[in-house]
């Protein structure tokens, strides 16, 4: 079974349509997926139950009230949406959990500066100094045109952990959310810019590198 946590103590930086497309895309490759959702303002799980029948089906769990306790044996690939402000003994918990963990970054000072105090508090923990985790980055919801998009490159280029994607800022996100779908379940023609960019997302999660060793 993998374990992928996206997390960041700076909320409201996409941790949850992180999370949301991870678990749509793989249980549309026909992985039992499940998603567990440690915010008690249940983002992921509104999204879930949007989700037509039809689609690949996607395992929901109210982590917030208890936890993995009942988590199919049968997963595949479980996502965890942390809570924002996952910090100290609680981020610690919640990393026992994964393998393999991405931190989503906006293009703003105040995302810039919060996003390296967290990253630098991942890497201080055992699981990850010990080679038992992976940590990378995500840019998200970018404008590759500007200058604070620039300078978030830039930093990210310079953290001790894998820059892997960059996401844009698209209506297609939120045309997905509110459809329970998503971003690989719109057509083709509409969501193609996106497609592109997850692709590098996708393929450093399926490689080794994302695993511990």
């Amino acid at each position: 079974m993998r374990h992928i946590l996206v997390t960041n103590a700076k909320g409201g930086c996409g941790k949850s349509t992180i999370a949301t497309n991870l678990a749509a895309y793989y249980a549309s490759e026909g992985y039992a997926t499940t998603l567990a959702d440690y915010d008690p303002q249940a983002t992921t799980l509104s999204w879930l139950d949007e989700r037509p029948e039809e689609l690949a089906s996607i395992t929901g769990l109210a982590a917030f009230d208890d936890g993995l306790r009942h988590l199919p044996r049968n997963t595949d690939y479980l996502i965890i949406d942390a809570p924002a402000g996952s910090n100290g003994p609680e981020l610690t918990a919640l990393i026992k959990h994964a393998e393999t963990i991405i931190v989503p970054i906006l293009p703003s000072p105040i995302d810039i500066k919060a996003g390296t105090a967290f990253v630098n508090e991942l890497l201080n923990k055992g699981k990850i100094v010990n080679r038992k985790a992976r940590v990378a980055v995500v840019a998200n919801r970018i404008k590759e045109n500007t200058l604070i998009y620039q300078e978030l490159a830039e930093y990210l280029g310079k953290l001790k952990v894998p820059y892997i994607a960059k996401l844009r800022e698209a209506q297609n996100y939120i045309r997905a959310y509110q459809r329970g779908l998503g971003i690989h379940e719109l057509p083709y023609y509409q969501a193609w810019q996106d497609w592109e960019q997850w692709d590098e997302l996708i393929e450093w999660l399926d490689s080794r590198r994302s695993q511990p060793r």
